[in-house]
């Protein structure tokens, strides 16, 4: 892999060593130049998961992805800086309240000086920076204030929109046990090509920006820009293209 395009991909700029504050910077500096998105999936590209299939579309096609893709190459690029890196499995809650199956969410493990960090470059919209995986530590960030209930051998992701006892929503549950990248084989896979998968029935394109973020939901595109929310209904498929290149700079015959 090619360390250095790659960061210059995502903007980081200086020496990057396996610190916490060389950690916190990619991190922030991924979520504001990868977006989440499925167009592969949506558009039939297939999904490939190998390193030089990753780097191509993410780095030379200025693409983004799902987070079987986005955390296995960012997960590669922490480990060539030094960074002690471990893949870890998560449950997504649905709205029903009940949570996916195992490896139903590709996340990571990061230790620092005896400190594990939840980094995770592949949920959407979520936290811009690791999370300390410390049990109710209230975590504030610009996308929200971050907690860490721990449930047996789970810790719950929470995002609270104020303090403790503001209503919280659950994005998904995990546990710090270290997983071989081929477990989450059957669920990327699920999710790439199954009816059921949400992924397969709508497309997203999303990421955050310095003050907001923009969205393509299907044929909606949502800027979110100092809390003020704008959406337009895009009315055919050219429209959509040009949105994509527009806000993303994707395009989708590359």
């Amino acid at each position: 892999m090619d360390k250095q395009r790659y960061l210059q991909h995502i903007g980081f700029a200086g020496a990057a060593r396996p610190d916490l504050t060389t950690l916190q910077q990619l991190h922030h500096r991924h979520m504001l130049s990868v977006p989440f998105e499925n167009l592969s999936i949506i558009y039939r590209q297939g999904i490939h998961l190998e390193e030089q299939a990753l780097f191509s579309k993410i780095v030379d096609r200025n693409r983004g992805g799902f987070c079987y893709e986005l955390n296995k190459m960012f997960a590669l690029l922490l480990q060539d800086i030094g960074f002690d890196v471990q893949f870890i499995s998560g449950e997504i809650r649905a709205r029903d309240g009940h949570f996916g199956p195992a490896y139903d969410h590709l996340a990571l493990r990061v230790e620092l000086e005896g400190q594990f960090w939840l980094v995770d470059v592949g949920f959407g919209d979520s936290f811009l920076t690791p999370l300390k995986i410390a049990p109710a530590e209230p975590q504030p960030q610009a996308s929200g204030t971050f907690h860490l209930e721990r449930e047996g051998d789970y810790y719950l992701l929470e995002r609270r929109n104020g303090d403790r006892s503001s209503h919280a929503k659950t994005l998904y549950r995990f546990t710090v046990q270290p997983r071989a990248l081929s477990e989450f084989d059957g669920m990327c896979h699920y999710h790439s090509s199954s009816p059921e998968s949400h992924f397969t029935q709508r497309l997203v394109c999303s990421r955050p920006t310095e003050n907001g973020r923009v969205t393509l939901s299907d044929n909606k595109l949502i800027l979110t820009e100092d809390h003020q929310r704008h959406e337009t209904t895009l009315h055919s498929e050219r429209q959509r293209r040009d949105a994509l290149w527009r806000h993303f700079a994707i395009d989708l015959d590359a």
